[in-house]
């Protein structure tokens, strides 16, 4: 007995101490023998999983730039943003943390910063470790616009109530840990005008955007909310992706050789308003929200063209990705688009942004890097944004603490080609409505997914003719809703019987037990991410549900 103690305490140890270098010791030996890759992420907002023709088959929209990034690199179907909206899955992008840790709504005109001062950002660790880093476009996770106020407690927004000389903290530079930002920060938001790292840029805000000159706004299709507030008297909308697409390519063209770089390249569209450029009308068969993706996908072919360009393209990392699923705010827009011109945005999906639905969040994810990441490759494995952050620090050497990108998965083994199809992810926890009181979650483990609410509908319910043509029933249950996406991508078919809309029967009873414990074991821990917690806990959690899960007879 004396003689096991030490042994039987040397398992308990290894048990319960995480190997926090775990996600550096995977990195192969020809990552580590190059020189720190160059990394451009293209996010797209409120694009769909079917809108990329490389994703859907059926799409009335090409996109040949994408389509060949897709195939140079390697294709993710089981992608996820962390929301259905997007400043949370923006937040949770560059920290590598769930956003319903922190906050769950999309910011509104004038939000405060969401990032804490604290919070290490991916931006921030690729500047320590030499990075240059860059933002243009979208940023949409707040400034402290209190500090140029003229008088804070005065709740007017007019041009002449704020001190526009002044510098704007709490923003893509100072919580976003980036060297430079240039954007308009949200498209459809005031201030209406240019922004520099912490300040404005050119003409500053001289007028009002009103109601009268909301009505003058040209949109092709749908219409945004009328936001009003400060503007530029000369601000144009459709110069807006234009502009911040010579402000990237010139950041591009600009590097020197020598400094690794980080570009974050945040597209204003296909968001509302749906603005394509004219010389993009009628580029698609899909009306104007089709044209919008046509020239999203020209001017990504453009980003990339400059890399190709400015000699980087052996040593560049490409992530292309979305946000959330597309728009059906205002007159049901992508439901429309799919009974006028036979395009639904989601593809093979069932919900479209802000849903549970797998159509909310499950989006397109592209990487491609020459020489590492095989090419023309298609991967089911499940993967999140979240990952992003640890997979990046596993290619440039950083080690994460504890208090970093706490539910954040290192997916360079599966990039690299250097691991099964089943990748290191089983499990996410979907959280995407904005309304406090019917805040809900679903967690995904495997090939069931669990929605804790009667249905995964949050806002916008489709229209009847939308649920005929593409076979849809109402299947709400007040217990939720129980999905095998392996055998029902489209969430077609709820496993909880719906002849009883208030009692699971007993057979799923242990499952659906399980699968809210492990929902509210991931939702009331610290973190997620495997290298932070005890293997050997992590292993019996998942067991004990997949023990259920074999078990139970459930109908397909």
């Amino acid at each position: 007995q004396v003689v096991r103690q030490p042994i039987i305490l040397l398992v308990l140890l290894s048990c319960f101490i995480p190997d926090t270098k775990s996600n550096n010791a995977e990195i192969g030996v020809e990552i580590g023998e190059r020189s720190p890759p160059n990394i451009l992420l293209l996010y797209a907002d409120d694009l769909g999983y079917g809108d990329i023709s490389s994703y859907n088959q059926d799409s009335k929209i090409q996109t040949p730039n994408i389509d060949r990034l897709a195939n140079n690199g390697m294709s993710f179907t089981d992608a996820h943003s962390s929301s259905g909206v997007c400043s949370p899955s923006r937040y949770a992008l560059l920290t590598g943390r769930y956003h319903w840790r922190k906050f769950h709504e999309h910011l509104g005109r004038y939000g405060a910063p969401v990032l804490d001062k604290i919070q290490l950002t991916l931006a921030e660790m690729l500047k320590d470790v030499g990075y240059h880093t860059a933002l243009v476009g979208k940023w949409h996770l707040g400034w402290d616009w209190n500090a140029i106020k003229k008088n804070p407690n005065n709740n007017r927004d007019f041009a002449s109530d704020f001190d526009w000389s002044k510098r704007i903290p709490g923003g893509p530079i100072e919580r976003g840990g980036f060297d430079y930002y240039f954007g308009d920060d949200v498209i459809n938001f005031p201030p209406y005008c240019w922004f520099e790292n912490e300040g404005v840029y050119g003409q500053i805000p001289n007028d009002y955007f009103n109601q009268e000159k909301f009505k003058q706004l040209n949109q092709k299709e749908g219409s945004m909310q009328h936001n009003a507030g400060p503007m530029r008297d000369d601000w144009d909308f459709y110069a807006v992706l234009p502009t911040l697409l010579e402000k990237g390519i010139k950041y591009i063209e600009t590097r020197d050789k020598v400094t690794p770089w980080f570009l974050f390249f945040s597209f204003p569209s296909p968001h509302l308003p749906i603005i394509p450029n004219d010389k993009f009308d009628g580029a698609s068969d899909a009306g104007p929200y089709g044209d919008s993706v046509v020239q999203l996908d020209d001017s990504v072919g453009r980003l990339l063209h400059a890399v190709d360009a400015a000699g980087f393209t052996q040593n560049t990392l490409v992530v292309f990705t979305s946000d959330n699923g597309p728009e059906t705010l205002t007159s049901k827009l992508a439901y429309v688009r799919a009974t006028r011109y036979g395009h639904w945005s989601s593809g093979i999906l069932r919900g479209a942004k802000r849903d549970l639905y797998e159509g909310g969040h499950r989006v397109p994810m592209i990487f491609k890097w020459p020489g590492i990441i095989p090419e023309g490759k298609t991967i089911s494995a499940l993967i999140s944004q979240i990952d992003i952050f640890a997979t990046v620090a596993a290619i440039v050497g950083y080690e994460l603490t504890s208090e970093d990108a706490e539910d954040s998965y290192n997916q360079l083994p599966l990039l690299s080609g250097n691991y099964d199809e089943k990748g290191t992810r089983d499990t996410i926890i979907y959280n995407t409505n904005e309304v406090p009181i019917n805040r809900v979650y679903a967690v995904r483990h495997k090939e069931l997914v669990y929605i804790t609410s009667k249905t995964g509908y949050t806002w916008i319910t489709p229209p009847q003719t939308w649920n005929n043509e593409y076979g849809y029933r109402d299947d709400w249950h007040n217990q939720g809703q129980l999905y095998n996406l392996t055998s029902d991508v489209g969430q077609r078919r709820n496993i909880i019987p719906i002849n009883n809309r208030y009692q699971i029967p007993p057979p799923l009873r242990p499952l659906i037990k399980q699968l809210k414990a492990l929902l509210t074991k991931i939702r009331t821990s610290k973190s997620d991410s495997p290298r932070l917690l005890p293997m050997c806990l992590a292993k019996t959690r998942i067991m004990e549900l997949d023990e259920v899960i074999n078990r139970c007879k459930y109908s397909t």
